[in-house]
């Protein structure tokens, strides 16, 4: 008997199982919303997983069209009264459709050139100094339209500003604890956000020195192999996965401010489940690994003075934080501990804004569309300023605002507070 799936951890059937086709996770699916099919929808997937089970099936064009449709963005896990795991499933389902799906050469090709730059910190950091004078020649607005191949000018759009002392930051490898010592943390300094924003793995190491954390930054692994996970490249991601737990082992926690990579950080339980070498020593890893608000709140009542910054803001729900580790009340928290800031919030917070790893570059069309969704929902709070903790999402909602507004990571405004700076 022939299946569509692989021996290799398939989507599992009793989790399939689970789902009663009810309908509730239709209204919060980004992909359905946009596409309006069946297929594209956390149920219609379910059947399409249930499908590959029987009898003399392949992964066809279309199977693999409709997996690759979802943004892996969880808002369906939060909404569902049955609590079926669709997150589970889709990370079965995606390395099945990397080894068997039916893609082009040209989306191959595309798909490894992403993975090949955007795991590299080293690689983007040879890069900024040409995005910093495509930024000063105003390359972006010269070309813009003009390019008519979709993903170049996906990638042209969302190439973000960048500030060349920001992009050439290291951070040191040890900051001692300021105040009443908590204990050692290991933070991780990603790949997109040590090359892009290295301003913020700034912010957050003074704020968690502030509050009392000896915090150390190794500088390997280079990445945490979060988008691969995400996206089915499952030997790689392993290959990340354990070096990233060897390199954190020593600590009391891990913290992390980017929410792609601590939802990845926080399944390695899961990944190498079946490499009896490392299966302990993930599960144990999984359990000290915390987000850096997270971190925070549980340390208790704040140690640090917090200076007022008169500022309205709405608070972005990156995906991979609210829906994939269940982190919402500690980003507002904090944010609301800062004298004089207004939190505000946007409509429709749980739909995705089109990021989603890499999404928004391999199917750029309905990510354009949910970003400029998400950001006009945000612009409509009559905010001063965007609060968002991942760097996919301020890249994706700045190229969609309509008139500019800044984007902070929550870290950088509690660091400004803490100092007593404004932004």
């Amino acid at each position: 008997m022939t299946i569509a799936w692989d021996e290799h951890k398939p989507p599992e059937l009793d989790l399939i199982k689970d789902c009663v086709h009810c309908g509730f996770c239709l209204p919060t699916c980004p992909s359905y919303q946009v596409l309006e099919n069946e297929n594209d929808s956390p149920r219609g997937r379910i059947v399409l997983m249930r499908v590959g089970h029987e009898e003399d099936t392949e992964v066809s064009p279309q199977m693999t069209e409709h997996f690759d449709n979802c943004l892996g963005c969880m808002a369906c896990v939060t909404a569902c009264p049955s609590g079926v795991q669709y997150d589970r499933l889709i990370e079965q389902v995606r390395p099945q459709i990397e080894r068997h799906g039916a893609r082009t050469r040209a989306e191959r090709a595309h798909r490894r050139m992403i993975f090949e730059l955007f795991t590299h910190p080293g690689r983007m950091r040879a890069l900024a100094p040409l995005m910093a004078l495509q930024d000063k020649l105003g390359v972006k607005e010269r070309l813009g339209e003009r390019i008519k191949q979709p993903h170049l000018r996906a990638m042209l759009r969302l190439a973000p500003p960048v500030k060349l002392r920001s992009a050439m930051r290291r951070l040191p490898e040890v900051v001692p604890a300021q105040g009443t010592r908590k204990g050692r943390v290991g933070f991780m300094q990603g790949c997109v956000q040590r090359a892009f924003f290295g301003d913020v793995n700034a912010a957050t190491v003074r704020v968690l020195a502030a509050e009392g954390w000896e915090v150390h930054s190794p500088r390997q692994p280079r990445c945490c192999g979060a988008l691969m996970m995400h996206s089915g490249v499952e030997e790689p991601a392993k290959e990340l996965a354990r070096a990233t737990i060897a390199a954190y082992e020593g600590f009391d926690f891990v913290a992390v401010n980017v929410s792609g990579c601590g939802s990845s950080m926080k399944e390695y339980d899961h990944l190498l489940s079946d490499d009896p070498a490392w299966a302990e020593r993930a599960k144990a890893f999984v359990a000290k690994t915390r987000d850096v608000h997270e971190l925070l709140v549980e340390g208790g009542e704040p140690q640090a003075t917090r200076h007022p910054i008169p500022l309205k803001v709405a608070y972005h729900d990156a995906c991979h934080l609210a829906h994939a580790q269940q982190v919402r009340s500690q980003p507002r928290e904090l944010l609301r501990s800062i004298p004089g800031l207004e939190l505000v919030e946007p409509a429709d917070w749980e739909i995705c804004c089109g990021s989603a790893g890499i999404y928004n570059l391999v199917k750029p069309e309905p990510a354009a569309e949910l970003g400029k969704r998400k950001a006009a929902n945000l612009a409509a709070t009559g905010a001063d300023a965007i609060a968002a903790a991942n760097p996919g999402c301020s890249i994706q909602i700045s190229a969609h605002l309509e008139r500019p507004l800044p984007l902070y990571h929550p870290m950088t405004l509690l660091d400004l507070s803490i100092r007593g700076e404004r932004p």
